[in-house]
């Protein structure tokens, strides 16, 4: 009689164990289910290739492994890059260039063929995690408007076609052009003129789970207004920074400040849940004389304190739980690209392969950059390090 009721208390628990392992499965209703991996840990690089004299593609692999940047986002689809990753277990972000837009809304076909040719022979054996349609469209080219969203309607279509949805992550970056103020936080809002292109797009990958990606330049910010913004704020240094009147909240850094921004105007909206990704942010090493902070030094800062901030997987102060997570621009220098002067000098290495400026990277090549992580001393110095133990110091150089 123990037996049995031994047994049968064991099916009851049983049952009762398998109705919870359903209730806590993850739902395959209306919500798509964001791609597994897309993105690994909080830091990614922009490969951009707008030069003659940069390294070649598996050179590039070589560099990115060595300094562990395991995600990375390339501006169009050239198969040699596609080659070059083949096996390396990076991931990988194709861009399609907005010249393609209209094409691509015209017909879902064109976006077929392009999975087609670019994705579909790859898949299998290169991490391609992510699609991004277009970059900076809404705030710039208004005649492209319309065609964004139909392309980006289409490409998803075709990811569906091929069961491609479930494996690649579909987004569109977005300049601050796109907000009709940002300052404080929480009172952007997004420009009203951009909302009948901007709902369609935010309804998609809300439902299709894709994150709003921001490009975030603390730099440019900067140099429309050096005599009002504090540099040390900009560049993640010691500095009193914002309170925020409406929520009380602190801002150290003005790169949390806009990230919280995005979100206020996303929440202003109705999408409440939708998770804020930064597509790009850097700073120029150099330009024209009267391009106020564009130098070595301040390139240096930002990007060394952008890469410990990010490192510490900590969110915003109105997202404290929601690490952030950022593609830096660039990887290299881009000598043949086009507008400012400063559009050449994004990058965190030469050319060559070599450094150019020491954040803790060691290049491809012995570098003659200034170092500027000579000791612990020095950079407690500098303020960078001054809330962190000696074991987050190494971890960050091991990063």
């Amino acid at each position: 009689m123990t037996v049995v009721m031994g047994r049968r208390q064991c099916a009851h628990w049983m049952l009762l164990l398998f109705c919870c392992l359903l209730l806590t499965s993850p739902s395959h209703g209306h919500r798509h289910h964001r791609p597994a991996d897309a993105f690994v840990g909080a830091y990614g690089i922009n490969y951009g290739r707008i030069a003659n004299n940069l390294p070649s593609p598996d050179k590039v692999v070589e560099l990115l492994r060595r300094s562990k940047i395991r995600n990375v986002k390339i501006y169009n689809e050239d198969h040699a890059v596609l080659d070059a990753f083949k096996g390396t277990g990076l991931n990988l972000v194709i861009a399609i260039n907005n010249g393609l837009l209209n094409a691509l809304a015209a017909n879902e076909s064109v976006a077929i063929d392009w999975l087609n040719e670019n994705v579909k022979p790859y898949i299998s054996h290169t991490r391609i995690v992510g699609i991004t349609v277009g970059n900076e469209v809404l705030g710039g080219d208004p005649s492209l408007a319309a065609p964004l969203v139909g392309a980006v309607k289409n490409m998803y279509d075709g990811l569906k076609k091929l069961h491609l949805d479930d494996k690649i992550e579909l987004f569109t970056p977005h300049s601050e052009a796109v907000f009709a103020t940002s300052y404080p936080p929480s009172a952007c809002v997004f420009k009203e003129e951009i909302m009948v292109y901007m709902k369609p797009l935010l309804d998609l990958f809300s439902r299709i789970g894709s994150p709003f990606y921001v490009n975030a330049y603390p730099f440019l910010a900067y140099l429309t207004d050096p005599g009002q913004i504090d540099i040390n704020y900009a560049l993640f240094q010691p500095n009193p920074g914002i309170v925020d009147p409406n929520t009380s909240l602190h801002y150290d850094n003005m790169f949390d400040a806009q990230i919280d921004a995005a979100y206020a105007a996303l929440q202003a909206v109705g999408y409440n849940d939708m998770e804020v990704r930064v597509a790009e942010t850097g700073w120029a090493s150099s330009g024209d004389p009267n391009q106020a902070g564009a130098s070595v030094e301040n390139a240096r800062t930002y990007n060394y304190n952008l890469r410990k901030r990010l490192f510490l997987r900590k969110g915003t102060p109105l997202k404290p739980k929601i690490p952030v997570k950022a593609y830096i621009f660039a990887l290299f220098n881009e000598n043949l690209k086009n507008g400012d002067p400063t559009e050449k000098h994004y990058g965190l290495f030469n050319p060559d392969g070599r450094i150019s400026y020491d954040i803790g990277y060691s290049g491809l090549l012995p570098s003659s950059a200034p170092a500027s992580l000579l000791s612990i001393k020095e950079m407690r110095a500098w303020g960078w390090i001054a809330h962190y133990s000696a074991a987050v110091i190494l971890a960050i150089f091991l990063f």
